[in-house]
């Protein structure tokens, strides 16, 4: 916990003015994780509306390196050099002016501005408007993994896909790509919260763990049944939760059900073509791309869902913030089963 002399914000701040941190940042685009630099970097300070937090755990995802390689620009980054990830648990050792819901000593889960980053360094600034407390139930590893995935898994499955969450709507029927992922065993898991019908493709290892987690059936994307996406009870999708990439519209098609949508989380130029024929043509299968949205609310409830023991986080892999690049690199490989973690110690 924090010192009870340092529970006063302004002197909080003049106290860590001139102070360094260790960060790891890369200075362009390009270059992977030996890109990746440690540095000592100033320690921010929270402005109206911010928190500044100490931090325990960051998960990473694959949207912190797609802007290391430059698939965000000009947008993303704001500025070099950029220290990367976003997704972050902590606790609060400062806050900004006008903030009155969180006090210092607070324990948090927060997705930080993907525009300024800052989630690989011993503190970061959040915006309280991403940011939400953390109860004892939920480890620090658990709640820093779930921001940028679960949100993605969350918003995809009620507000695109239509699925509600308390069981009352109709059955529907889903197809979960890459369901071992980061976004993937959230998404599995969400859906059968809100009862629908789960079919999965993940590699042979994982096909007990995706079982475990609740889905109906799950196929070997390797093999050729699952390389077609067939449900092998036979049932056309309602909507498919797309977390892999280079599938072709022609495999989904004869796949879903008259009215059914493709969620798209990593449109590529064909896929939004494709979309922009079928608004032409009225076509009643769609492409839907989708942009997580980062809201407290959908965070709390994901948060609530944890501790509650309704969704668990399944973890990969955790690395230490000096063996940053190694989880950087884990993650371009793109076989982690569930969550890479970067932690920090006391």
């Amino acid at each position: 916990m924090v010192a009870e002399f340092d529970r006063n914000p302004a002197y909080f701040s003049m106290q860590m003015a001139g102070k360094l941190m260790k960060a790891v940042q890369y200075s362009g685009y390009g270059g992977g994780a030996g890109a990746l630099q440690y540095v000592d970097a100033p320690i921010p300070t929270p402005k109206k509306g911010e928190l500044l937090i100490k931090l325990e755990a960051t998960g990473l995802n694959p949207f912190d390196w797609k802007i290391q390689k430059g698939q965000l620009r000009p947008l993303l980054p704001s500025k070099f050099p950029y220290i990367p990830a976003v997704d972050v648990a902590g606790e609060v050792v400062s806050v900004g002016p006008g903030v009155n819901d969180f006090t210092t000593g607070d324990k948090v889960v927060s997705m930080l501005s993907s525009r300024n980053g800052g989630g690989l360094a011993d503190y970061a600034v959040a915006s309280i408007k991403t940011t939400v407390k953390r109860p004892p139930g939920v480890s620090a590893e658990n709640g820093a993994s779930l921001p940028i995935a679960a949100l993605t898994a969350l918003q995809a499955i009620r507000d695109s896909a239509g699925v509600k969450l308390d069981g009352s709507g109709k059955e529907m029927n889903l197809l979960i790509t890459a369901a071992s992922g980061g976004v993937g065993h959230y998404a599995v898991q969400i859906a059968k919260l809100g009862r629908a019908h789960v079919t999965a493709t993940c590699g042979a290892r994982n096909v007990s763990l995706i079982k475990e987690l609740g889905a109906d059936e799950v196929l070997d994307y390797k093999t050729p049944e699952g390389a077609a996406l067939k449900s092998p009870s036979g049932r056309k999708y309602d909507a498919v939760i797309h977390c892999t990439s280079n599938i072709p519209w022609s495999i989904f098609q004869p796949n879903l059900s008259p009215n059914g949508k493709v969620i798209d989380f990593t449109p590529n130029f064909m896929s939004l073509a494709s979309t922009f024929v079928k608004k032409l043509t009225l076509s009643s299968q769609q492409i839907v791309p989708f942009i997580v949205s980062g809201n407290s609310n959908d965070l709390a409830l994901m948060v609530n869902l944890v501790n509650e023991g309704k969704v668990k986080t399944i973890i990969d892999s955790k690395y230490p913030l000096e063996k940053a690049a190694d989880a950087w690199a884990k993650s371009m490989d793109g076989h982690a089963t569930g969550k890479i973690v970067v932690t920090f110690g006391e």
